[in-house]
């Protein structure tokens, strides 16, 4: 590729849009650990991570799929899931002497009330310190997945085929979307109370 005195070549990372340079570099300046949060198609990956020379190193990691050990079934990627993620890592930071950290939340879009927030959220709730308004953070009744046992309520009287669709995971594992946010206050006090 071309380059002279008026054009360059941004790095690689950057030009495939994987990393932000100007955000990256803020994050190294401020000497803080990072909580980097990040979403597949099908779970949320949550990370302690501090910056090194050498490179990065994690010092503590959550899939949501962690949750099964603790009784959650269903969902590894709504709000409920990344909440008690955040939760689980943060447990597991403050016990390897981590007890602040700064959000990395990469190339998301920072939009208030989501799912990475509600990460940061349980984080928080477990002792973290971080430094983030809230007004971003979800609230709880988002947290505890009522918005999802209200849409199931409301699929399940006006339209069951589409209700049945939408549930199949649910209902195969036999747990009842309209009262999901039991399920979750089980796996929260479930995690609080485990020694990890």
């Amino acid at each position: 590729m071309a380059r002279n005195g008026r054009y360059r070549v941004p790095l690689k990372r950057r030009r495939l849009n994987i990393t932000n340079y100007y955000k990256r570099r803020k994050y190294i300046l401020s000497g803080k650990p990072r909580l980097v949060v990040r979403k597949s198609n099908r779970y949320i990956i949550a990370q302690i991570i501090t910056t090194d020379p050498i490179g990065d190193k994690t010092i503590a990691a959550v899939n949501s799929k962690e949750l099964q050990k603790y009784g959650w079934k269903v969902g590894f990627k709504n709000t409920p899931a990344a909440y008690l993620t955040g939760l689980l890592l943060g447990k597991k930071a403050l016990k390897k002497g981590i007890k602040e950290a700064i959000v990395d939340i990469g190339l998301h879009t920072p939009t208030p009330q989501s799912k990475v927030f509600a990460v940061v959220k349980g984080a928080l709730d477990a002792g973290l310190k971080i430094p983030v308004s809230e007004k971003v953070l979800p609230t709880e009744d988002r947290i505890e997945g009522r918005h999802i046992a209200e849409y199931a309520k409301m699929l399940k009287e006006e339209n069951p085929e589409i209700y049945n669709l939408r549930f199949k995971v649910f209902i195969s594992r036999q747990v009842d979307p309209e009262r999901i946010y039991e399920l979750f206050n089980n796996v929260r006090e479930e995690i609080v109370k485990t020694d990890i």
